[in-house]
């Protein structure tokens, strides 16, 4: 079997903010484009990306704080440190590592030599759902670091539900149940 590469899972479409907008803009910018995060660039260099707003990050950071979501700026909620890159030809099964390694749930993919200011993509748990749904008896090995990485989320709770999945398959990653993640 061949092995495949994060650029052909990754979602290509980069929706940006700058870190000096609001957390309102934000949640404006997700809900019209139906997406759960956005790549952070610099105010002072707005080709450089420095972190990523998640859904995540916004609930945690500012609803949870009953805190005005209009004057919150995404520089204080992003998750950056550092942010997270995988070169597009990293394998699916070393992303799914490097997401439980770095207890993140999404990944700039950027091209060869880990060239930051030439992003080419993100990689987010949709997009390993749609693989998993097309693999799912084919790598078990890939496909357990992929559920490890999706701990939490609704399609592996569906999945075992229609019998397609063990009950609690996924290993590892217990440890950090109770951790706060790094980045939404």
């Amino acid at each position: 079997m061949a092995t495949i590469s994060i650029c052909e899972l990754m979602t290509v479409r980069l929706e940006t903010i700058i870190s000096s907008s609001s957390a309102q803009e934000a949640s404006k910018k997700m809900m019209e484009n139906n997406i759960s995060s956005l790549v952070v660039m610099d105010s002072n260099n707005k080709n450089k990306p420095i972190g990523i707003v998640t859904e995540r990050d916004l609930v945690r950071k500012v609803c949870l704080n009953d805190a005005s979501s209009s004057n919150m700026l995404i520089k204080n909620i992003m998750s950056s440190f550092p942010l997270v890159t995988v070169d597009a030809r990293t394998s699916v099964g070393a992303a799914a590592d490097a997401m439980i390694q770095n207890k993140v749930r999404h990944l700039l993919v950027v091209e060869k030599n880990n060239d930051i200011s030439r992003p080419l993509g993100i990689i987010t748990p949709i997009d390993f759902v749609g693989y998993l749904k097309e693999n799912l008896n084919i790598d078990d090995d890939v496909n357990a670091k992929i559920l490890e990485s999706l701990k939490g989320e609704e399609i592996v709770e569906e999945l075992e539900q229609q019998g397609k999945l063990q009950k609690n398959s996924q290993k590892g990653g217990e440890e950090y149940e109770d951790e706060e993640p790094r980045q939404g």
